[in-house]
This record gives structure tokens, sequence and C-alpha cells, in this order.
């Protein structure tokens, strides 16, 4: 359950079921080993955060999510964006691009699997051309970008990195995030290609060449959100991201890479909801669980490696379509519990987002809610305003416990038979059993059952109904922009150097099938016109396709 069912008759509980008392104390933090560890900021268990100043000495990174239609048009809110102020004055100018998607599951706009879907939820990206006018006129090793691409995550790396030698940045100084997290498809989203094993390794072969060659990019940004969009509580949500987490850890090692390595590039990617509290307090607890996890259990040196960093965005499951402008006071509140919770950037829904892809009015009121948060509120002043609080504590205890628990269940379904030893891979065997899927449909159902019920109030919804509902202008895509993209990629491949391509693309595919780390070729193919669509369908062809099993 996500919200706080103050109406129910056994007394209020938080998203989780954590049942919530009228009064807290002292002797609510009795009892927990991990009371004893919250710290300073900066300090191993990082409880606090992750900076022994946190925004005192910078702000978060504003980074707001934005791409439709074309590159020109995409290109047109970035830097509308930039103009705005996306990023904070101490913060660093921050671009998060979404892909629309066929991009996401390698198909170029002409395939017959993309008609109608060209440019509609994210910006078409068919070739390094496409990503070279999407960043048009934007220094790329002034900025930080983060690109929300899972499956094709290696293919637009590879185009971005392409992009920055072309325009002669320093690549060493491109700094940004890739989402990279295969994971979290098979769980909840569905935007893969690759059978898990092939997916996984294109996710290491990126960890292993993006440390030597763009050594500040985030090699992956491992996502609770989109579990929490699925309908997962906060304490599923730090449990399933965590395992996540575990099983990319242990995949790099097992490839032959060091943790101190690859583990200070590692991100997270967090939702915040609007039951503010909890979600402060959800924020501290995965913070302190994975420092735990990476200096007890994998065994990392580099106080870096231990270091949660996140990423988080506002909720867009909780947006209504009635009383759109209800959802500014929304994602108020839980831009709020971000920022109470120690994050690293944020990203703030539009008001209108359950109607449509933003307009420029509502990107624009999203970022100036970061910034008066920022700048007016007064909780950037001093580190983890809400640290001991009887409650915050007690609720960051709580939800450590209740998320160790399930980790312990996930880490049980690797078990050795024979051996009686906890395998690797939990989370993989607990995503292919259906385990995970599981607990998060039967949270999202016990939810909507209270939001029936009336037991959880949403409002505008199912209670303070308004009978004439105001009009909103809202964003449309021009419906010639599918033709032009199609036009510019089959245009792209009468021009390009036939050989180069062929070439190039041999190459990919040698090494998919050798085994060597496929980020080098598939730069080259990239950079030899190859399309996504062309380069996926090479890895398609030696790794197969994954097919979801239903499992009941």
């Amino acid at each position: 359950m996500r919200v706080h069912y103050s109406g129910m008759a056994d007394g209020p509980k938080t998203s989780s079921g954590i049942d919530v008392k009228l009064v807290y104390g002292a002797e609510d933090l009795a009892g927990f080993d991990a009371s004893a560890e919250v710290g300073e900021a900066g300090a191993y268990p990082y409880t606090r955060g992750i900076q022994p100043t946190m925004y005192r000495g910078r702000l978060w990174t504003m980074r707001q999510y934005a791409g439709m239609g074309d590159a020109e048009e995409s290109n047109r809110r970035y830097k509308f964006l930039l103009a705005q102020g996306s990023g904070g004055d101490r913060g660093g100018q921050g671009l998060s691009v979404a892909f629309d998607l066929p991009t996401q599951i390698g198909y170029d706009s002409d395939a017959p699997l993309a008609l109608g879907e060209v440019g509609k939820v994210g910006v078409a990206i068919d070739s390094i051309e496409d990503m070279e006018r999407l960043f048009d006129g934007i220094a790329l090793d002034t900025i930080s970008t983060s690109m929300t691409i899972n499956a094709t995550a290696s293919i637009l790396l590879a185009m971005y990195v392409g992009v920055a030698r072309r325009t002669g940045a320093d690549v060493k100084r491109l700094s940004g995030t890739i989402q990279n997290d295969i994971l979290k498809e098979y769980i909840a989203r569905g935007t893969y290609i690759y059978p898990v094993p092939h997916a996984m390794r294109l996710v290491t072969d990126v960890f292993a060449w993006a440390a030597v060659e763009v050594p500040e990019w985030n090699t992956i940004s491992i996502s609770g959100y989109h579990m929490r969009e699925a309908g997962c509580t906060a304490v599923q949500e730090v449990a399933f991201t965590l395992a996540d987490g575990m099983t990319y850890v242990q995949a790099a090692l097992d490839a032959g890479l060091e943790v101190d390595a690859f583990a200070p590039r590692l991100s997270f990617f967090f939702n915040a909801h609007s039951n503010l509290l909890e979600e402060v307090a959800k924020f501290r607890a995965a913070r302190r669980m994975w420092a735990r996890i990476m200096r007890e259990h994998f065994k990392a040196r580099n106080p870096k490696s231990w270091m949660l960093r996140f990423h988080t965005q506002t909720a867009g499951s909780t947006l209504t379509a009635q009383q759109p402008e209800n959802n500014i006071v929304r994602t108020t509140l839980e831009a709020l519990a971000a920022v109470l919770g120690g994050t690293q950037s944020l990203h703030t829904n539009g008001f209108d987002e359950a109607l449509s892809l933003p307009t420029e009015n509502a990107a624009r009121i999203a970022l100036r809610t970061q910034q008066i948060l920022a700048h007016e509120s007064g909780v950037a002043q001093t580190v983890d305003p809400l640290a001991g609080s009887f409650y915050v504590e007690s609720l960051t205890n709580e939800i450590e416990r209740r998320a160790g628990e399930y980790m312990a269940t996930i880490a049980g379904f690797g078990l050795d038979r024979k051996s009686g030893q906890r395998g690797k891979y939990g989370m993989l065997r607990a995503i292919e059993q259906g385990y995970i899927q599981r607990e998060i449909q039967n949270a999202a159902y016990a939810y909507q059952r209270a939001v029936d019920a009336k037991e959880a109030i949403v409002v505008g919804v199912n209670e303070f109904v308004s009978e004439q509902e105001v009009a909103i202008p809202i964003q449309r895509i021009d419906e010639e922009l599918e033709r032009r993209q199609v036009e510019r990629v089959r245009a792209l491949r009468l021009r390009r150097d036939a050989g180069v391509h062929a070439a190039a693309l041999r190459g990919v595919e040698d090494a998919a099938r050798g085994g060597t780390n496929l980020m080098p070729p598939i730069l080259s193919a990239v950079e030899s016109y190859a399309t996504v669509g062309e380069i996926a369908d090479v890895l398609r062809g030696v790794f197969g396709e994954y097919r979801e099993t239903v499992v009941i």
C-alpha cells in the first residue's frame, strides 16, 4: 500500500504498512542495531548524507527530464530549460533525455513496429546525426547529461561519445549517466531486447570500457523508480533496488573487474512519493544499507564505493488527470522528501503529465518548484534536517529491517540445493520465478482496493471531487514529424559509405560471438553511420530475444 491510510480502523499506516504511533520517543529506537549507526554526514555508513556539508557546499543538480518529437524539437526544449536555470547555479547544468519507444527497444523509425510511436514518449534517435542535432549548440563537456535508456544503452552512449569527439569536447571530462539497468525492465517496465545473460554482458562491458574511456561517467543508474510506478511499496523499492544492485556488482566481479574500479561510478534512481517522512526515511535507510553491502559483503575498500549516490524523480503515478493543478502540490511534497532525504539530483514532474507530455509552462513551474525549495525554504541550509526525529529515525530503522528481510528471501532463491550454500544470483532466480513481479502486483492491488474503499484518499479523485474540471492546454506532437524522421534515416542509408558501414557491423558481430568487449566496435559502428536498429539487429542475430515466461 502506498499512502497514509488515516481512515483505517486499526490506525494509520505508512505506504509500506508500517503502523504509525500517536507519539514517538527514545524508546522507539531501542532494539535496533542500526540505531547506533547514524554517524555524521560524509562518513560511513552515510545515513545522514554522502557529503559532510551536503547542500551547503553544493546544491543538488536540477536535472529536468525531457524529450519529444525529433532531435530539433527536443533541442529547443533543452535550451529553454537551460535558460530557465536547469541544473542550478551551484549544482551545474543538467539535462535528462527521454527516448521514444522504438529507440528504447532497438528499432529504427522506419521499422514496421515503430509505426505510430516515433517521437511520442520521447525523442527519436536513429543515428549519430540525430544525436548531433539533439545537442546542437550545447557544449557536452560543460553539462551533465542523464539518458534514460536500457536495452540500447551501449549504443546511445557510443553515439554521445561520438558526438563529443566530433565537436572537440574532452571525452575524459564528459559527465552524466546512462540508466543501463536491464533487470528492472524484466520486472516492471518491459523495454528489454536480449536474454538476461547477454543483456548483463552489455552492462558489464559498459562498466569496463567507460572506466577507462569516460571515467567521469556514471555507467548505471540502478532504478527503483519504475518498480514503484508499477505499484511496489517504499520498503519493496529499497529491497528490490539494492538486490538488483548486488546482482550487477556480482556480474562485474565475475567478468573479472575489480570492485573499486567500477563501484564508485554506480548510481541509483529512486521514486519520491507523497508520504513525506516515510520517503525521507527510505532514502536514509537505503544509503546505510548499501554502505554495509559494499564494505562488508563485497569487501570494497574505497569509501567512494560505499556511497549510494542517487537521482530522484517525483512520482508520476501520483499525478491525476482530475484537478491537475493539485499535482503542483503533490510534486512539491515529493521534491521536498527527496531533498530532505539527501538526493544528488532531482527531476520534478510537470503538473499536466497525466494528460500529455509537459508543456513549456508546466516544465517551467516544475523547475521553479526546485528553485524555490533550494533558495526560499531553508531546507538546504543544514545537513539532514530531520536527523534525531524519533519518528524519522524509527522509520529508518524499520524500513531497513523490513527491506533486509526481503533481501534475505531473495538471496534464498539462489540457494544451491546440494551444498546448502546461498548462490550469487538469487535476484535473477526470483525474477525468473515471478516472485518480484507478484510482490509488486499484490502491493498495487492492495492500494487500488484501498482507494476504491476510500481508505486511501486521493484528493480530487475519490474525495473532494469537482463537478466542473478546468481545461488546460496540452502538449501536442506534430503528426508530420514521423514522416520527416523516416525520410531522414532512409536518406542517411543512401549516402553513407556502404563498405565502411558493413565492415563496422561485422566488427560488432565478431565481438558478440567472440566475447570481447562490445563497446569499441559499437562506437566504430555508430561513427560509420550505423543506426540503432541495425546494431540492435546484429546483436539480436547473435544473442536472440528475450521471451517473457508467464508465472502464475
